[in-house]
């Protein structure tokens, strides 16, 4: 199962439980923000989480470049450099288990 079913699958269960401790100031900052969005403390938590959890994985994938640090990091993905001899032999002997 890929990973993106596997996430909406688990989003689609609500059996599971996630426990917090707040101060209550933060409970009612929280709860007054879900109020104005329409919704249950409750969604509005995990979805502002969700949404945070995206962003963090997100970010571990994408970055930014200026022009020249993109034309130099193009230019090495369209010129790989050539393997060394060692590096042939190596992807060209057998697997210990296959000896």
């Amino acid at each position: 199962m890929s990973q993106a079913r596997a996430v909406e699958r688990s989003s689609m269960r609500k059996d599971d439980v996630i426990q917090i401790r707040a101060s209550a100031g933060m409970k009612a900052i929280l709860s007054r923000a879900a109020a104005l969005r329409g919704q249950k403390l409750s969604e509005f938590m995990l979805d502002s989480a969700r949404r945070e959890a995206e962003e963090a994985l997100l970010d571990q994938r994408i970055f930014f470049l200026d022009d020249a640090a993109h034309q130099a990091f193009i230019a090495l993905l369209d010129k790989p450099p050539v393997p060394s001899q060692a590096l042939r032999d190596l992807a060209l002997r057998k697997a210990p288990w296959d000896r």
